[in-house]
């Protein structure tokens, strides 16, 4: 089927919605699918935009719906981010008669976009489309690695897939294609011990919002690590980000939400990125969407200014280093890019069969920290994490 068959245009207007300036902008370089135009080549593009105008299956905020159009009228009138920037808007998924038949469309474009290796925007709606954008990623066949910036867990139950309940819909899926999720930002008041007690059960990571807060570069591993990226506009604070039906007065502030999305951009590994849960109808004067405008801002630039160092692809431009933890009877092996100064550390697998299944997610990301740790004996929790679950029967 072809692929614009899944989408609708977008209103032109926004194309135009830009300053009184002489300012190159975002509007005048996108490839975009407007009414009365034709459908964007997406042979010549790296970066694509794909609304999704359905609020369905967003827990008492429909009105999410609206996000999408909200978001491009801020994008399209920031600055270039790149001169050579090749990114098209291709419109949004045609809405389906049940909210199944919106994310069997998100699904089946997606998995298309992925199989060409085009970086992918979702805007609008709950955080149930992160179950579709996975979905995507099992027709591929790829193990994947969720982060997702949220206040809350979605560990809800239920048997329709919801913004509530979306990752027990993915773990529950068969064969499965989840190598591992993280949740950033989660605030203690709004899951209870009880939910945080069950993520470790799961040998999924959460960090507090407290706790990473404080110092945002420990976010970049945890982000570095991600196939998809989705960032929950109730993560911020309300002060920040007041467009949403269940705000706190906690949260990310909306320049940390430009740097997570920035730490994506520059991943070799984040293939899709995600902004969920906007509802316009309770922004003010646009703040949020502006927020959430030049977070997308900060997530293209980041994918132009990608090094290609991911070591899975190459280890000719790192330094190796292994350290010998003689308290745990074992040897570390770290690397550091030559490129951008970043670190991982190599996770061995005993099993044949798992070591080829999981190749691309041996080598952790990791701060600098992790390795001086290790030069003092201490083993890095998340390299002794990932050996029990690569190696556990």
């Amino acid at each position: 089927m072809d692929l614009s068959t899944y989408f609708e245009p977008i209103d032109p207007q926004w194309l135009d919605s830009r300053p009184n300036t002489t300012l190159t902008t975002v509007g005048d370089h996108i490839m975009a699918y407007t009414e009365g135009a034709a459908w964007p080549d997406i042979t010549k593009c790296d970066i694509a935009i794909v609304g999704v105008g359905d609020g369905r299956g967003s827990a008492f905020n429909p009105g999410s719906a609206k996000a999408p159009d909200a978001i491009r009228r801020y994008l399209y009138r920031l600055a270039l981010p790149c001169n050579d920037m090749r990114l098209a808007d291709l419109g949004n998924i045609v809405p389906g008669k049940t909210l199944a038949d919106t994310h069997f469309a998100l699904t089946e474009a997606l998995y298309k976009l992925l199989e060409r290796g085009i970086v992918t925007i979702v805007i609008g709606g709950g955080d149930d489309l992160v179950f579709p954008i996975y979905k995507a990623y099992e027709i591929v066949g790829r193990v994947i690695n969720i982060c997702s910036v949220d206040s809350r867990f979605n560990l809800d139950g239920g048997d329709e897939v919801n913004s509530e309940n979306y990752l027990q819909h993915i773990v529950m899926q068969q064969p499965n294609y989840l190598f591992d999720y993280t949740n950033l930002g989660y605030q203690s008041y709004l899951v209870g011990d009880e939910l945080v007690q069950l993520m470790d059960e799961l040998k999924f990571d959460a960090v507090s919002v407290g706790t990473i807060q404080p110092n945002m570069e420990r976010a970049e591993p945890l982000v570095r690590y991600a196939d998809l990226v989705a960032i929950d506009v109730s993560a911020m604070r309300q002060s920040d980000a007041p467009a949403n039906a269940n705000p706190s007065p906690h949260g990310f502030r909306s320049e940390q939400v430009c740097q997570i999305a920035r730490f994506a951009g520059m991943s070799d590994k984040t293939s899709c990125f995600a902004l969920t849960e906007l509802n316009p109808d309770f922004d003010r004067q646009g703040q949020t969407a502006h927020a959430m405008a030049q977070a997308l801002w900060f997530f293209i630039e980041g994918v132009y200014n990608r090094q290609q160092d991911f070591p899975y692809i190459d280890k000719h431009n790192y330094k190796r280093f292994t350290v010998e933890l003689s308290d745990h009877g074992m040897d570390i092996v770290f690397y550091r890019s030559k490129k951008s100064d970043r670190w991982w550390m190599e996770v061995p697998c005993v099993n044949e069969e798992r070591r080829n299944r999981y190749a691309p997610h041996l080598l952790v990301p990791c701060n600098h920290s992790d390795y001086e740790n290790a030069m003092q004996n201490d083993l890095p929790e998340l390299w002794w994490k990932y050996y029990h679950r690569l190696n556990e029967d």
